[in-house]
């Protein structure tokens, strides 16, 4: 039985928070929450369950370390607040807690993150004896284990192209996803924080280098691209309303090259309901979002991951499966060596005991 902490309960941290409280083999200890209407109150209902647990929300990181949890589930967004985010980070590792994270998408490939992030976590794991795993969806799962899949069934690869295709009308994160695509934004606004140069190569340019390390081959260059839609008619959606000559989708991609041409590419889609940006790419047989690999080779292998839920829309059944991609590593991360932790480390078979419960 593992002690653990849930840190958020956000879009993501809902869904782990209730992922940890229905699982035999996991023990919910305490419950990190930031908001005031949220601290006080039980964990189950700040995750839509209606049977209290007794564990009560708080935002004193000391009272939750006291706890001796045995692992953190760390899902509170941190990439616009990074220094304190290492900073609590670095407080539970330090005092050998370990830690599951969705949060600071650079550390999906640790071992290609930058010295200023990864330096002080790796000091505070080696203090605490500690490991710390980041992953997710997309940065995650679409371009480490889904296109490993699709490698595994060719002979020979000559490209990988890894696509996020999604709806994003019924997600509500527009203070942090709808203000980074610049979803309700003018020609002449600010330009949005993904689309500012260098921004999107330092989240998806380090899955790519590791992609490179592992098939053997050197790339010569990692460049990004990135296209605004702007609409001509009124859009109304859960993630924002806009306005005629406002951004209501967004298209960029990474890519990694090779002899003047992309061999590595992972590519956005974004959209706010299927009416905005008609001519670009949708997901296919009417998905509403698709998490797909491309591997042109001998053969060609084209895999597309559909999540779905009868509650739940299929942005939130992506947040429930973004929490799994964590959540199920938890007994795993808490064996390993003290480090921080990247998806090859961990056998596939361990990320699925205790699924079935």
């Amino acid at each position: 039985m593992r002690r653990v902490v849930q840190f958020s309960t956000g879009n993501v941290g809902q869904h782990s928070l209730r992922a940890i409280i229905g699982r035999p083999d996991l023990e919910l200890v305490g419950v990190h929450a930031a908001s005031r209407e949220k601290i006080g109150r039980d964990a189950a209902e700040l995750c839509g369950l209606s049977t209290p647990t007794g564990i009560i929300a708080t935002d004193d990181i000391d009272t939750l370390i006291a706890l001796e949890p045995d692992c953190v589930v760390y899902t509170a967004q941190g990439e616009t607040r990074p220094v304190e985010t290492i900073g609590q980070m670095s407080r539970f590792l330090a005092a050998g807690i370990n830690i599951a994270a969705t949060s600071m998408v650079w550390l999906v490939t640790p071992r290609q993150a930058e010295d200023w992030l990864r330096v002080p976590l790796e000091q505070a794991c080696a203090a605490g004896n500690a490991s710390l795993y980041v992953n997710g969806i997309d940065p995650g799962y679409s371009g480490d284990t889904e296109v490993h899949s699709a490698l595994s069934l060719v002979t020979r690869a000559t490209s990988i192209t890894v696509q996020e295709i999604f709806d994003y009308g019924n997600y509500d994160d527009y203070e942090f996803t709808g203000k980074s695509m610049g979803f309700g934004m003018t020609p002449d606004a600010d330009t949005p924080m993904l689309f500012l140069p260098g921004v999107i190569t330092t989240m998806w340019g380090g899955p790519i280098r590791n992609l490179a390390e592992q098939l053997g081959i050197e790339l010569d260059e990692i460049r990004q691209r990135t296209e605004p839609w702007y609409t001509d008619e009124r859009i109304e959606c859960k993630m924002a309303t806009v306005e005629p000559g406002q951004m209501a989708a967004a298209r960029f991609a990474v890519e990694g090259v090779r002899d003047g041409a992309p061999v590595i590419t992972m590519e956005h889609i974004n959209r706010l309901t299927a009416a905005a940006a008609p001519d670009w790419e949708y997901p296919p047989d009417n998905q509403p979002g698709v998490h797909r690999v491309v591997v042109e080779g001998d053969p060609r292998v084209e895999i597309n991951t559909h999540v779905c839920h009868p509650a739940f829309d299929v942005t939130e059944a992506g947040c429930m499966s973004t929490a799994a991609r964590v959540v199920n590593a938890i007994d795993w991360i808490c064996r390993a060596p003290a480090g921080l932790l990247a998806v090859e480390d961990i056998p596939q078979a361990a990320v699925i005991r205790g699924l079935m419960w």
